[in-house]
């Protein structure tokens, strides 16, 4: 296990909950988020990047500051929240590296930081935590890649800095590989995944669930003791609560939830907004706690 430096702990305890769990709202979405409003009933043909940050600000005002933390991207909702007071002051604020989209090389992709964004403005805007996305291959990317490198630098940078990192993995399927093949091959990609990252240093993952209660115990396995949470990929509420069950059961720490939470809330009308955040998404966050909890 990758051991916790001191200010690492308290980052990581500033993201859990009362009984230790990882509970965290994630809002860094940018182009998600846009589609979800654009795809609103009343949503207009285009959302203003100011709208954009109204939205993230409601999102954290009625959502977000009933969680233990909340993730938000360093572009259009920071330094916003905080200076504007919206932020809670016992909400842990997790801060997102990545930009949005990815290039390829070789036909294998890769994130780019936002411009600017380092562990040291992390800490400028106000984070607890940082969270940086890479794309995974492990079948094909070792010890010695490119993308292992860039984790390694991270992780140093960050403790550092004594800042903790969330890995985030993403996995995907190549250009001349089969939906079948890549489906057969996803859950071991995903604790492939794991085990380069915590061998590069990596001390909290954030992952696609693998698939099953089995590959959940795999996961578990390859990470080797640092703490995992599952993410939501877009998938409906139900569907991600019986997912972080069973990953909650096979090991994971916690549970990082975008739009299972809020993707139907997010009206253009500011108070339909916050009608629909407290009175569907919270009562979601609710019950992703209690399943978090164990």
């Amino acid at each position: 296990m990758n051991t916790l430096t001191t200010p690492e702990r308290r980052g990581l305890a500033a993201i859990s909950t009362d009984e230790g769990r990882m509970l965290i709202v994630a809002a860094d979405q940018r182009n998600g988020m846009k589609k979800a409003m654009d795809d609103a009933p009343d949503g207009p043909d285009g959302i203003s990047t100011e709208g954009l940050a109204a939205a993230k600000a409601d999102l954290v005002r009625h959502l977000a500051n009933e969680a233990p933390a909340i993730l938000l991207d360093a572009e259009v909702a920071l330094p916003g929240v905080v200076d504007d007071g919206v932020l809670a002051r016992d909400t842990g604020l997790v801060v997102g590296m990545d930009a949005s989209g990815y290039e390829t090389i070789d036909g294998l992709r890769y994130t780019r930081y936002v411009p600017g964004v380092t562990a040291r403005r992390v800490r400028d805007l106000g984070g607890d935590v940082a969270k940086m996305l890479f794309y995974t291959r492990p079948d094909r990317q070792g010890l010695d890649s490119d993308v292992a490198q860039q984790i390694r630098d991270l992780v140093q940078a960050c403790e550092a800095e004594g800042l903790l990192l969330i890995v985030e993995l993403l996995t995907y399927r190549l250009e001349d590989e089969s939906e079948e093949d890549y489906a057969a091959a996803f859950p071991g990609l995903v604790a492939g995944g794991a085990k380069l990252a915590v061998e590069c240093g990596a001390k909290v993952l954030k992952l696609q669930y693998p698939g099953s209660a089995e590959a959940c115990a795999t996961v578990t396995e390859a990470a080797a003791g640092v703490p995992w949470a599952v993410l939501s990929a877009g998938v409906d509420h139900e569907t991600f609560v019986g997912q972080v069950k069973v990953a909650v059961d096979n090991g994971a720490g916690g549970a990082m939830a975008g739009r299972s939470l809020w993707k139907d809330s997010l009206s253009v009308d500011g108070e339909v907004r916050r009608e629909r955040l407290t009175g569907r998404a919270l009562p979601r966050l609710r019950e992703l706690e209690t399943i978090v909890n164990g």
